[in-house]
Formats: C-alpha cells, structure tokens, sequence
C-alpha cells in the first residue's frame, strides 16, 4: 500500500461488505501487479477480463495455453480470494477454428459440440475446487426486438440447445462450481424478460444452472433504479443467485461522444458519487440473494472504457482514481453503517 492511502485509513471495502456479498474485480496482466496492494487490501474476489477466455486458453485445437491463467487462480489462492471464471462459451473472443473444419468448410453439429465439450472439460477440469464460480455461456440474448437469440456460429451449427449442452459440459467437469448465465443490458425490461424466459426455460429441462450474471456496464442515468430492482426481483423470483459480473458507472451516456474531457467535471463526480450511494444502498436490501459483486477494472488509470465506444476519450467509472486512491463514491457505500 502507498503511503498516501495507508494515512487516509480507509476500510477494507470486502471487509465492510463481508455480510453481504463477496467484492471482486476483474483483472489482467498489468493490473495484477500495478493494482495490486488494492487488490489484496480490498478486494476478495477476481475474475480474468480476458485471459481466460477461449481464444486466449485454447488458440489452437488441442493446444491448451494456461500460463497466465494458472498465476491469476494462484494468485486467488495466495490471497485467499474467490476466483470466477470467465467464460467457457460466447460468440465473441472465440478462435475461428472451433467452428471450421481442416479444409475450411463449416463444422458439423457433432465436431462443434465435441469440440465445445473438449474445451469446457479441460479448462473447468484444470480448476475443479480451485474456482468458485463460472460464467458458462455468456451474451447469447439478442437485444433487437424481433430476435430471441443472437446469431452466432453456435446458434447456426448446433441449434438453440448449445446453451443447455454448455451447462451441462461444465457441471460434468466440476459438479460443485456454480454456474452462471452472463449478460449485458440485463436491466432494460424487454431484454431482461428474454433472459428470465431463457432462464426459465433452461430450469424447466433441469439444466444445471445457479445463479444470473447481472453485467451492470451501466452510466449515470441508465438504467433507472427501478429498472434495476425490477431486473433483480425478476431473476430472483427463479430460485437463483444474482451476480453483478461486470459493475462500472460510465460518466458519459450513449449519446455523449466528447473526447475533450481531461478530468470528470464537477457535475459527473457528484452524479455519480449520488449513483454509487443509492445503488449500494438498494442492492445490500437483496443480500440473501446477490452473493457477489465484481467491478470490471480496479482503479480508474486502467478501465476498459477508456477508448470505447468513442476512441480518444478517458473514462473514470470506478470507485478508485487515476492514482489508485479512494473517491468520495467509495467513502459513501462503505460507510452506511
């Protein structure tokens, strides 16, 4: 810990919440070690942003790369943090050969769901015990208004049960994982009723299935609170755990696409200090069935905002600043008590 945060004498941030919900966040090659006293101070969950991903465990067929993984689940272990697994199965971030055959020609159903189950037992395999939980399938709900599903390789070659397939792969490999459903704009009431419906559908031919990942890339005004609780009581009306996978509060909304900001203005800290405040205070009501809740990022000088959607901008969407100290957002969700 540097010496300026040591004499501000902030909290633990997973001890104040230690009867709630577990704190994660997600991290990669750089942040382990830049961010690191954060991470063992105040943080008692991670997740890879990329590095476990398909394309990065598995880039070509049998050839297992499992280097940088291994070190963050040690680095979990070290620490006595959970580790979440993210993902076995999306339509993004996955080597074009899985869906191809030698001569380039579309893989059958067969080769791609022996494929799908090669990957999914070998890497949930490789970590029975040792991760708490997985993020089986994720992003497979398509947000027109006209589409259930998205169109992906998977959907095309194997059909619509590639996602129960999914699941049960990975309760085989590791009966004791928890398992979860991911997705992004899970609080906007047409797409949240897709995934309760897919869900459902899924706990209906007793697919085993634990809990739904709540993304929560969210901004300053979007999605409403109500929007939110009402997501959250509609998921937990299927018996299930709910996950915040993903958490960060953009200062800028969809439609502001300025590149000129050098710093959050005055406007954008109290929003979204006011966002965190009543966010944290509505989600601790739901504690008996949030059991996690992971930030996509650590600290403010790493964020995978910066540069998207609009390239050349800075984001500042996490509780810790550009210099890995506290924000008054931070000093407010833990101090409720």
């Amino acid at each position: 810990m540097n010496q300026l945060q040591s004499k501000l004498n902030i909290p633990s941030f997973s001890d104040v919440y230690s009867d709630y919900f577990s704190i994660g966040a997600a991290i990669n090659q750089r942040t382990i070690k830049s961010s690191k006293q954060l991470l063992i101070r105040h943080f008692n969950s991670i997740t890879a942003e990329n590095e476990m991903k398909p394309e990065n465990l598995q880039p070509d067929e049998n050839k297992f790369s499992f280097e940088i993984a291994d070190q963050f689940v040690a680095f979990a272990e070290e620490h006595h943090m959970k580790m979440r697994g993210h993902t076995l199965v999306w339509h993004n971030q996955t080597p074009d050969w899985m869906f191809k055959t030698q001569d380039g020609s579309v893989a059958s159903r067969e080769l791609l769901l022996n494929r799908m189950k090669t990957h999914i037992s070998t890497v949930v395999g490789r970590y029975k015990g040792r991760i708490h939980s997985w993020d089986v399938v994720n992003e497979v709900i398509d947000d027109s208004e006209d589409l259930f599903l998205r169109k992906s390789n998977y959907l095309e070659i194997v059909g619509e049960d590639f996602i129960e397939k999914a699941f049960r792969f990975a309760h085989e490999a590791d009966s004791k994982a928890l398992l979860f459903y991911n997705d992004y704009n899970e609080c906007h009431p047409q797409k949240c009723d897709k995934i309760y419906k897919l869900v459902k559908s899924l706990l209906e031919k007793q697919v085993p299935i634990h809990g739904i990942g709540m993304q929560g890339h969210w901004n300053l005004t979007s999605p409403t609170l109500d929007n939110i609780r009402a997501a959250i009581e509609k998921y937990a009306s299927l018996g299930l755990q709910i996950q915040l996978t993903e958490l960060d509060i953009s200062v800028f909304d969809s439609t502001d696409g300025r590149t000129d900001l050098k710093e959050p203005t005055t406007e954008m800290i109290a929003l979204q200090e006011e966002r965190y405040e009543q966010l944290f205070s509505m989600i601790r009501e739901y504690r008996d069935v949030i059991s996690s809740v992971t930030f996509w990022g650590v600290a403010d000088d790493y964020t995978w905002l910066d540069n998207f959607p609009v390239k050349g901008r800075k984001n500042w969407p996490l509780l810790f600043d550009v210099n890995q100290l506290p924000k008054k957002s931070f000093q407010k969700i833990t101090s409720f008590r």
